[in-house]
C-alpha cells in the first residue's frame, strides 16, 4: 500500500490518506464508505443528530465508516458507536441505532431483534454461500437477515445490487478525482 504515491491512491488505503481522513482532510476516501454516504446523500437520509451503530472494524469499511459518519460534513454528524461480532451488548447498542451499518462477513448476523423500527440498514456483507439449487452453484448473502429486517427498516440495501455497485461508483469518482488533479499538476 505504501508504495503508492498518495496521489494515486484511489482506494484510500495509503497511510497518508488514512491520516488525512482522520483529520478531515481532503483525500481519497476508501471506496465502500464513499460509496455508502454518497448513498445516504443520494436519498436524502437524515444523519445529523442521529446515532449509528457500525458493526464490522476493518480498515476497508468499519473505521472509515465511522469517522465519515462522525465527521462534521452534510451526510455526517452522527453519534458513532464502533462495535464488531463480540461486543457484549451488540443487541441493545442497534436497538438504539437510527443507522446500522452491518460490514462484518457473517451471513445473516443483524436479524429483525435487532433492528428498532424504522431504522436506516446498510448491509455491506458479501458473503458466497453455497446453493445447489443455484446456477453457480452459490449465492451471495448479506450480513443482514433481509426479509426478516426489511418489515421494521425505513430504508435498506440488498445483497446483491446495494453497497457493491456504490462502491464501484466511488471507486470511479475517486478515480477521476486522480485524473483530474494529476493533469492540473
Amino acid at each position: 500500500v505504501e508504495a503508492i504515491s498518495p496521489t494515486k491512491d484511489v482506494d484510500g488505503f495509503h497511510p497518508i490518506s488514512v491520516g488525512k481522513l482522520v483529520q478531515g482532510l481532503p483525500t481519497f476516501i476508501p471506496a465502500t464508505p464513499y460509496g455508502i454516504m454518497l448513498m445516504l446523500e443520494h436519498f436524502n437520509i437524515e444523519t445529523k443528530g442521529k446515532h449509528a451503530v457500525v458493526i464490522g472494524r476493518s480498515n476497508i469499511v468499519g473505521r472509515p465508516m465511522s469517522i465519515l459518519l462522525s465527521s462534521n460534513l452534510p451526510h455526517g454528524n452522527c453519534t458513532v458507536t464502533l462495535c464488531h461480532s463480540h461486543t457484549p451488548n451488540l443487541e441493545e447498542l442497534c436497538l438504539q441505532a437510527d443507522i446500522v451499518v452491518a460490514a462484518l462477513g457473517k451471513p445473516g448476523f443483524v436479524t429483525a431483534n435487532m433492528v428498532k423500527q424504522g431504522a436506516v440498514i446498510i448491509d455491506v456483507g458479501i458473503t458466497r454461500v453455497e446453493d445447489t439449487t443455484a446456477k453457480k452453484g452459490f449465492r451471495i448473502k448479506g450480513d443482514v437477515a433481509f426479509e426478516e429486517v426489511a418489515e421494521k427498516a425505513s430504508a435498506i440495501t440488498p445483497v446483491p445490487g446495494g453497497v457493491g455497485l456504490m462502491t464501484i461508483a466511488g471507486l470511479l469518482k475517486n478515480t477521476l478525482q486522480a485524473y483530474k488533479n494529476n493533469i492540473v499538476s
